[in-house]
């Protein structure tokens, strides 16, 4: 039996999301014939050639022109432009022509359309270079990258407007799927007349089938933006031949889809698994096979004899960490991704820019406390370590397969204890990686430990501060204070380590008194350099986390929800302090884009919040509260 995994659109386009990765490696580590596919990065080069500009400008030019966008008649304007540049540009983006971005410097080479209008934010009234703010004098092959990103984000906006209206490089038809009660909006649009977008994509599932002859294909959806593509997969594959079993897996069905019970996602798929996927496979290989009944398969969703969704929850232990094999990226295009710089966030940069490694340090997480956190599920709550040495075994292979050093570990907060160990390892064997991943700020990082991480390759940390308040932190139960995450950032800084720091507004109860506060906080971490980047991100409330099971100990009262039958995720919830945080946010977002370049730092924080339109409370942060936090023993 030949098994497929693939990868739908969208996910990453500069390196492949690593579940199919994973899957390939376990199964190929257990003798069985596993090959992978990434359609998310096939399908955008399939419109990003001139063969596929030509398609969209036929498209395009049908509009009627009282409804084009701006986008789409700047497209059709300088159409020559882009036919005679696009496959260029895409070379140039995959590392395969570096000598091009002295020509996408001189800016007279690139069309730019509307979104380059946002370079006006980096104008150097000195110098007349309009990205000399954002890379200085030296940063020519990047200043090309940034340009050719907002090329292409040109044309993902004309793919937006004149072909698909859902279409987003990442969150491709999000709406259909997050937090969607009814599967009824996908089903619609499934059976809908396909557009142009669909029509790609159809013909290069049935390219793939056709080239691999599989028996069962894996989807593998970890967000909501990959659920409509995988979908619309599933359904050619349905039509070209029905034979071959489809199984749906990934972060996003195992977060929104444990409680489904609409069965018409069955005219698409024949399983549906949760959580860790090793065992639920090896259960489905056996019922395939012949040598398990459907009542023994494990945490596998089916329809049942009268139509209706039935859940097979056969209890068998998962496979240990250790056991999983190692990831495999043969099979997929590592030479066709494209290295875009598309954010001037430097942690955010890493996301977007150069082919990533991914590998998992440790399954699950050690701390599985924070209130914020869907802690209930299995890939928090289920915590597995392996050996240092195994890791850097993986770590080798990985490298010889590849060609390529760089990684990024994908933990949800990576353990100091393993990190040391891997640390220490990698350097007893003189292995050279870049690396880097997400922590706890916790006083276990000292500096002697941050000093070690970085001669072991450490580029790069983030880790959650949230809201940078007290009282917030406590009742989060993130077992982290903010003198403590400043003692431990500036140690990783210190180290000539890149550190980033996700931030949250929206908290229940949160006041604007701690959103101010919050605010100074930050700006003080920034003005010590203990934080070199950062993020705030609206709080969502969850039914897997202790907030969206527990409101009443954290002072708010949940929105009943409709009656459900697909995806179950965010919740609303009433909150009786009743600020206006998404008007905060609006401040906090601008200032923290400030502060990572280094202005506003000497600025009364009231001064970002000038849009919001009532009076802003004084900060009560002592001026010296993170200085004279690093100085303490």
């Amino acid at each position: 039996m030949k098994i497929l995994s693939l990868i739908p659109p969208m996910t990453q386009l500069n390196t492949p999301y690593p579940s199919t990765a994973y899957l390939t490696g376990f199964l190929r580590s257990r003798g069985i014939e596993a090959v992978q596919e990434d359609l998310a990065l096939a399908l955008v080069l399939s419109f990003f050639n001139p063969k596929g500009l030509i398609e969209v400008h036929t498209r395009a030019l049908a509009q009627p022109e009282r409804i084009r966008s701006a986008s789409v008649s700047f497209f059709l304007e300088y159409f020559d432009d882009y036919h005679s540049t696009i496959a260029s540009v895409i070379a140039f983006l995959q590392g395969k022509d570096s000598t091009l971005s002295h020509r996408i410097n001189t800016r007279d080479f690139l069309p730019e359309g509307p979104r380059f209008n946002s370079l006006d934010a980096f104008d150097d009234e000195e110098s007349g270079d309009t990205l000399a703010w954002a890379f200085g004098s030296l940063g020519s092959n990047d200043r090309a990258r940034h340009l050719a990103t907002l090329y292409l984000n040109d044309l993902s906006d004309v793919l937006r407007d004149a072909i698909d209206s859902r279409f987003e490089f990442v969150r491709y038809a999000e709406s259909l799927a997050s937090s969607q009660p009814t599967f009824t909006p996908l089903y619609e649009a499934l059976n809908a007349e396909p557009n142009l977008m669909d029509l790609h994509l159809r013909d290069l599932s049935i390219a793939t089938i056709h080239h691999h002859q599989p028996s069962l294909v894996l989807l593998s959806v970890p967000f909501p933006g990959a659920m409509y593509a995988a979908l619309r997969i599933a359904q050619t594959i349905k039509n070209t031949d029905p034979k071959i079993k489809v199984a749906l897996g990934g972060g996003y069905v195992n977060t929104e889809l444990r409680e489904i019970t609409d069965s018409r996602i069955f005219n698409y798929v024949d399983y549906i698994t949760l959580d860790s996927g090793e065992r639920p496979l090896l259960a489905l290989l056996d019922h395939l096979n012949g040598k398990r009944s459907k009542s023994r398969l494990v945490r596998t969703f089916i329809k049942g004899e009268i139509n209706q969704v039935e859940f097979m929850n056969w209890q068998e232990p998962d496979i240990p960490f250790e056991e999983v094999g190692t990831a495999t990226w043969d099979g997929l295009p590592l030479d066709s991704y494209l290295s875009l710089l598309d954010m001037l966030n430097p942690m955010h940069r890493l996301w977007s820019d150069g082919r990533w490694n991914k590998l998992t340090v440790a399954h699950g997480c050690y701390w599985k406390k924070c209130s914020f956190c869907d802690v209930s599920l299995d890939y928090i709550s289920r915590y597995e370590t392996a050996s240092a040495s195994l890791l850097v075994d993986r770590i080798e292979q990985i490298i010889a397969e590849t060609g390529q050093t760089g990684f990024h570990f994908v933990d949800e907060a990576a353990p100091p204890k393993i990190l040391k160990a891997l640390a220490e390892e990698l350097i007893r064997r003189r292995v050279v990686i870049s690396w880097w991943g997400n922590i706890r700020f916790e006083k276990t990082f000292t500096p002697e430990l941050a000093s070690l991480l970085a001669r072991s390759g450490c580029i790069a940390m983030s880790g959650g501060l949230e809201v940078a308040s007290n009282r917030l932190l406590d009742l989060m139960k993130k077992g982290v204070s903010v003198s403590q995450v400043a003692k431990v950032t500036k140690s990783f800084s210190d180290a000539g380590i890149l550190v980033h720091a996700y931030l949250m507004y929206g908290f229940p109860t949160q006041t604007v008194q701690e959103t101010v506060n919050s605010l100074e906080y930050v700006r003080q971490l920034f003005e010590h350099g203990c934080i070199q980047s950062g993020f705030f991100h609206r709080f969502i409330c969850t039914v897997h986390s202790p907030v969206g099971k527990n409101p009443e100990e954290y002072g708010v009262q949940l929105v009943p929800l409709p009656e459900i039958t697909f995806a179950k995720n965010d919740i609303s919830f009433i909150d009786p302090v009743g600020v206006d945080h998404d008007g905060l946010g609006q401040g906090l977002k601008k200032a923290i884009y400030n502060f990572m370049h280094g202005v506003g730092l000497e600025e009364d924080v009231r001064t970002w919040f000038e849009s919001y339109g009532k009076k802003i409370p004084k900060t009560t942060v002592p001026k010296f509260y993170i200085g004279d936090a690093l100085n303490q023993n």
